[in-house]
């Protein structure tokens, strides 16, 4: 029961409504419920979508603190479900006039901005996942790796890390996902460099029965879906830490060297894995409005791939055996070192003989980087030369 109660919590919070509880319960956590019972338990817990709604300078505040960082790039559809999450619950329209009247400049960005769409047609979740690379962080340190999965849109993971052309951390990546979906895809398509050689043997060694070729390998301008994808995370999240970053290049703060970006690894990177789960969360739960295009779905990524059912459609999703997994984890790699050990412990030392705090959001983390590259450049030249 209590399971259950947080999980109706969860879920309302993340934006479904009373429909999608209901077959996300029932499809993905086996818990059969009726609408009447579900109404029920939301009026007990006080959570109401159409009444009790917070108080207008509550709401104003939230959108006004977002606006601040990289959540200025988001739209009012992508602003009320991060209300949703944050608890608050607040009409869409009302998060549209705010949004308007605190980040004018925002919303006469994405006015400006222009997409042209090609046509997908997926099959069915699992089907077919897309991996691929985003470089645009990569002269910073900052190295993202993502998949998705090509017909529902859900993202199946999403990772930033000091490297991504090391294959067997991008094969930790797809294992971490078939353990957590219990699972192989049918099939997967990723580009020709060597960091997908170990996801592509791997694929092929959970189907070695299949006489298909399930790892299809092409160039990353026609991996239709991520590529797409990447334009998403850009708008919604990454242009505001390009910008950042840039700006301290052209101030001086920042040259590219060892010292430079593991540095800006020790001080961001935790901010960044924050902020990429927050906008994954948001994307699987938002909902994909109707397009013209033959052969898209509509409706929630994390229903449509969790509920296929719903479309008329199958799960694809192949079985694996346990030991086939454990004979895969003996090739992967989970680093878990967020920057060069050496420099992390310094870093680390020197944080507490100034006291100095951990940042929790990027103007801290800003302070903290330039202060702690002052501090390395003025007094520990020969420290920092025997390290590098």
């Amino acid at each position: 029961m209590q399971e259950r109660d947080q999980l109706i919590f969860v879920y309302f919070h993340l934006g479904l409504n009373y429909k999608e509880i209901l077959q996300i319960l029932n499809e993905k956590h086996r818990i059969g419920i009726s609408l009447c019972h579900l109404k029920r338990l939301l009026a007990s817990f006080g959570l109401y979508r159409r009444k009790k709604y917070s108080d207008l300078l509550d709401v104003a505040m939230f959108i006004h603190e977002q606006v601040q960082e990289s959540e200025q790039l988001n739209g009012y559809r992508w602003m009320h479900l991060k209300c949703l999450h944050s608890g608050l619950t607040v009409r869409k329209e009302t998060v549209r006039l705010l949004m308007r009247a605190l980040n004018p400049g925002g919303v006469n960005n994405r006015m400006k901005r222009k997409l042209k769409r090609r046509d997908y047609i997926g099959q069915g979740p699992n089907f077919i996942w897309h991996l691929d690379s985003y470089d645009k962080l990569k002269p910073f340190g900052f190295c993202i790796n993502g998949c998705i999965d090509g017909y529902s849109r859900f993202i199946v993971w999403l990772h930033v890390n000091r490297t991504s052309s090391d294959p067997r951390v991008i094969a930790g990546y797809y294992i971490k996902a078939v353990i957590r979906n219990n699972g192989v895809p049918l099939r997967m398509r990723g580009d020709l460099g060597t960091e997908n050689t170990h996801t592509a043997q791997m694929q092929t060694f959970f189907h070695r029965n299949d006489h298909r070729n399930t790892f299809i390998y092409g160039t990353s301008q026609h991996n239709q879906r991520i590529e797409s994808w990447w334009s998403v995370l850009r708008r919604e999240n990454t242009d505001f830490w390009i910008s950042l970053f840039q700006t301290f290049k052209k101030d001086g703060f920042y040259t590219g060297n060892f010292i430079d970006k593991n540095l800006l690894q020790f001080c961001f990177v935790k901010l960044l894995k924050r902020e990429f789960q927050n906008v994954v969360d948001t994307w699987n739960h938002h909902k994909i409005r109707p397009c013209k295009y033959e052969g898209n779905v509509h409706g929630r990524p994390v229903i449509l791939y969790n509920c296929p059912r719903n479309e008329d459609t199958l799960n694809f999703l192949c079985p694996v055996r346990p030991e086939d997994v454990e004979a895969c984890l003996e090739e992967c790699l989970f680093p878990e070192d967020i920057c060069d050990k050496n420099v992390f412990d310094l870093a680390c030392i020197v944080m507490r003989e100034n006291h100095l705090d951990k940042p929790e959001d990027p103007y801290a983390a800003t302070n903290l980087y330039i202060e702690l590259r002052n501090i390395f450049r003025n007094k520990n030249g020969a420290m920092i030369t025997s390290i590098h």
